[in-house]
This record gives structure tokens, sequence and C-alpha cells, in this order.
């Protein structure tokens, strides 16, 4: 049997990419106005070096598919749906791309990432705290 050799991580993410219609800072600002949910998967340590996003939800990655999977007893109160629109965010948009793939996995089919993550929401002037 002849097996293929395993992917890289670079591979993995761009295979993860492929599936994802990634927002930029201001598409994501737009998305925020109608509805959509920010998840920000930073440690608290870089949150607490480099700031936040205003009314994102913290879920740390450790715990994301339990977090929002509409069928875990593990799930918060607003990810009771498969519609939920939630857009991924990590300090440079890599971790979340991953993370958002996998919510994918989870039949969230709208799930997504902020392109470029925190840095480039900072760097648009978008408000951070």
């Amino acid at each position: 049997m002849v097996t293929a050799p395993p992917m890289s991580i670079d591979e993995i993410l761009a295979k993860a990419r492929t599936r994802l219609t990634r927002l930029g800072p201001f598409e994501t600002a737009a998305a925020l106005g109608r509805g959509a949910v920010l998840v920000d998967i930073r440690p608290a340590a870089q949150r607490a070096e480099f700031g936040e996003i205003p009314g994102a939800v913290i879920i740390e990655r450790n715990v994301l598919e339990w977090r929002l999977d509409p069928r875990s007893d593990a799930r918060l109160p607003f990810a009771g749906s498969y519609d939920l629109e939630v857009i991924v965010t990590c300090q440079e948009g890599y971790t979340s791309s991953l993370a958002a793939a996998s919510l994918q996995d989870l039949g969230l089919a709208k799930a997504t990432d902020l392109a470029g993550g925190f840095a480039a929401w900072r760097a648009a002037g978008l408000p951070t705290v």
C-alpha cells in the first residue's frame, strides 16, 4: 500500500483557506453590523499585550469547537444554530484559518476568519481596547 506523505503545516493551511471566504477588517466590521459573531481565539497573554476588538467573544482555541457546536452540551447560548455567521480572529490570521475550517467541519458553513487577524484590524484604524 502506497501512502501519500504527510502534509506540511503550510499545505494544511492552504487547503483550509481554499474553503474559506476570508474577510478583511472593513468587511468584518460590516458583517458584525449585520449580526455576525466575532470570536477571538488568542491566548490571554496576546490579548493583554496587543488589545482586543470591542464586542468580540473570547473563546480560546483549545475549547472552540465545543463552545460553538450546536450539538455540544458545552456550547455557548448563542451557538444553537448551524446558520450562525462566525468570524474567527487570531493575532495575524493563520491559526484563525485552521479554526474556521474546523468549524466548517462541524457544519457551521458560514464560518470564516479575519484575514490578517487582529493586527490587520488595528492597522486599518478600527476600534480596539
